[in-house]
């Protein structure tokens, strides 16, 4: 049973609900239809990051507005909140019993990340009760700071007909906790759908192109067919085609952008030219998508000598370049091919009404 000082019991059902999912759980949350529009987009050359960001500042406006009404119930029910926050939430997080929800929302309370409890603090109880104090210190010190500059602050607010007080103290606190929370979102988010969307986009290409999805692990296949993030003895490829017995590329893919030269270059050469897949041998070639490519880069053609294609998504066209790679590494033919690009473009978008997105994850 939760003790009177419970903070946890305040957080809303919908903030905790939003401190953390996973990618199929963001398609059930968001709607299958909005991700494949997202999907396909980018297929036609569009930016992941731009075409995401509406649904990062959803989740992060929304979670602010918890962490708003669990900061005014807790310092309205709880006594001397305002003057204990710190000790309060951290001594919570110690005793009771939480959800993983629920103790990454009171981190954020103290200013506190995943990230940084391991990083900064290194998980060292004693290196969390120091970075308190400084913590305590700094707001109080911008606290006397603030009312030398501007003035003393007080403020109602009313919610649902109840009112609820602020002042300097308690505004600087909560700015903390939502400054966090703000953060840890946002790189919570980056690195979710970078990998969601990883899977996504080659699942939904090579689908369109017409090849098959196995698991490696129980099929032998090996005529066009493709698998996902198989991880093997030395590298690891985001997806593997096989064309014909003998003949396969190897995709990666990162939204890499045009100063990130080196990294691209690094994912070219990461591949052997051979893998063993159901008892043969097959010859594999490099295909790597990145978002963009710096003017004057040395990039295409350091790739080609290493039998390696860049391709850059933020290419409206860049499916059907995919396709004219395919057809001179492995013979590939594809009615893309004879298209227009327009008419590709058509094409990409009408094929991706028909894919199921959940089979990629």
């Amino acid at each position: 049973m939760k003790s009177k000082e419970s903070v946890s019991k305040y957080i809303p059902k919908l903030g905790l609900s939003l401190t953390k999912y996973t990618g199929s759980q963001l398609i059930e949350r968001v709607g299958e239809d909005i991700i494949r529009s997202v999907v396909a987009s980018i297929l036609c050359g569009g930016n992941v990051r731009s075409l995401t960001e509406g649904l990062t500042q959803r989740r992060i406006s929304l979670s602010n507005a918890s962490m708003l009404i669990a900061y005014l119930k807790a310092s309205k029910n709880i006594k001397d909140f305002n003057q204990n926050l710190l000790p309060i939430v951290s001594n919570e997080l110690k005793t009771e019993k939480l959800s993983t929800e629920q103790k990454i929302f009171l981190q954020w309370f103290i200013g506190l990340t995943g990230k940084s409890i391991q990083n900064v603090l290194r998980s060292d109880s004693e290196q969390v009760q120091a970075y308190l104090k400084e913590l305590d210190n700094a707001i109080k010190n911008a606290v006397t700071q603030s009312k030398a500059e501007f003035g003393d602050l007080l403020g109602t607010f009313t919610i649902n007909k109840e009112n609820y007080l602020l002042s300097w103290p308690s505004i600087l606190q909560l700015f903390t906790a939502i400054g966090t929370q703000t953060l840890a979102l946002r790189g919570s988010e980056k690195s979710m759908y970078g990998k969601l969307f990883e899977k996504l986009i080659l699942g939904s290409l090579l689908t369109i192109l017409g090849f098959e999805k196995i698991n490696p692990n129980d099929s032998t296949k090996s005529k066009k067919v493709f698998w996902l993030s198989q991880r093997e003895s030395k590298r690891e490829s985001d997806a593997t085609l096989l064309y014909k017995p003998g003949i396969g590329v190897r995709f990666d893919i990162g939204f890499i952008g045009p100063g990130n030269t080196e990294i691209s270059l690094d994912k070219v050469s990461r591949f052997e030219r051979e893998m063993e897949f159901g008892r043969q041998q097959h010859f594999m070639s490099t295909i790597i998508l990145v978002d963009r490519i710096g003017e004057g880069s040395r990039i295409t053609d350091l790739a080609k000598k290493i039998d390696g294609h860049i391709v850059q998504m933020s290419m409206n066209y860049w499916v059907k370049e995919i396709c004219d790679i395919l057809k001179k590494n492995v013979g590939f033919e594809h009615k893309l091919l004879k298209m227009s690009n327009e008419e590709s473009l058509n094409y990409v978008n009408s094929e991706m009404k028909k894919i199921n997105l959940n089979s990629f994850m």
